[in-house]
């Protein structure tokens, strides 16, 4: 990628590293701690890659360590409108997500921060495979099995999702609009709870992570039906893609960093170089592709920016046409 299609990217989200008065370059980025903001709770998913990040910092970091800081709350938009009013120097960060940094003014609009203007990023590091799964005494052994029981009822069935707009949401709506079915979103506050819903038969499918939803596929508790990317999930050897069924079809949580809109260009090519370094180092990449089933990927700034950019325009359409609010 050139470096004229780099700045284009970024400059597409409104994110090029403009120097604000009052904010100098540092070539030496970091020369003390650093804070990760992430915008779930202790525990979770999310919290736990950010903290595998942070341990593993100062090795790549001049030495310095990095402070995880959980600011939940909102879907991640608390999280994001405090790193969008931080000082762009390079030592407030966030954990980024498809929600409180892409998608939360469609889901808010009242929200007092844009996140395709208000961050700048620094590099997409993993994305999380998602998958269909059922309870295990379902009587459906396959996708089209699925979509066959939604069509046969008038009112069609009921999945369990971890919030509004989460991406489990998103992509089971984008699923039952490419299928033409009804498929009715009962919301939960958190993975478990919606695993707890399945096995007790509340719901009839779910969309989670794959990391999630491993424990419970293997003691047979759910079955895998389908993963949302179109390539193989190694810990789900055999599970078809949505895709075949559906092509085109692609959903699945990404994660990476992120900073406040208007970092310095040469402070954004260190924090690159640090998080790269990181996430491709072999303890940590060996953890997320063990424990969170996660592809590594360690992009470029402008390449996740654009990211970002096509996760909004992909999802936008299916949060205003299903009038999709997280208020």
């Amino acid at each position: 990628m050139n470096m004229s299609i780099s700045r284009r990217a970024l400059a597409g989200l409104g994110l090029a590293s403009v120097l604000p008065a009052g904010v100098s370059a540092q070539a030496n980025w970091p020369d003390r701690q650093v804070r990760l903001i992430v915008p779930f709770g202790a525990g979770g998913a999310v919290d736990t890659l950010s903290r595998l990040v942070a341990n593993n910092f100062a090795a790549q970091a001049n030495g310095q360590t990095m402070v995880v800081e959980n600011r939940s709350g909102a879907g991640g938009a608390i999280a994001g409108a405090f790193v969008a009013q931080s000082r762009p120097d390079g030592y407030t960060l966030m954990m980024a997500d498809l929600g409180a940094n892409c998608i939360a003014k469609e889901l808010q609009p009242a929200l007092n921060y844009d996140p395709m203007r208000a961050f700048t990023p620094v590099s997409h590091l993993v994305n999380l495979p998602i998958v269909v799964i059922v309870p295990a005494n379902l009587p459906v052994q396959s996708l089209a099995d699925l979509l066959a029981r939604a069509r046969a009822r008038a009112d069609g069935i009921q999945y369990a999702s971890p919030g509004v707009g989460h991406v489990s949401h998103l992509a089971a709506e984008l699923l039952g609009r490419r299928a033409g079915v009804k498929l009715t979103a009962v919301h939960y506050r958190s993975g478990a709870d919606v695993m707890r819903s399945l096995i007790q038969g509340e719901t009839e499918f779910s969309f989670p992570s794959v990391s999630t939803a491993l424990p419970f596929i293997r003691e047979g508790r759910v079955r895998a039906l389908a993963i949302g990317t179109p390539a193989p999930v190694a810990a789900l050897p055999g599970v078809p893609a949505v895709a075949a069924s559906f092509p085109g079809f692609e959903a699945m949580t990404w994660h990476g960093i992120v900073g406040p809109a208007g970092m310095p260009d040469d402070v954004v090519a260190a924090a690159n170089r640090a998080f790269r370094a990181v996430i491709t180092s072999t303890e940590v990449k060996e953890t997320v592709q063990r424990v969170q089933a996660a592809e590594v990927i360690a992009s470029s700034p402008a390449e996740f920016a654009a990211l970002i950019t096509r996760d909004h325009a992909k999802w936008t359409p299916v949060i205003r046409e299903g009038n999709i609010r997280a208020e």
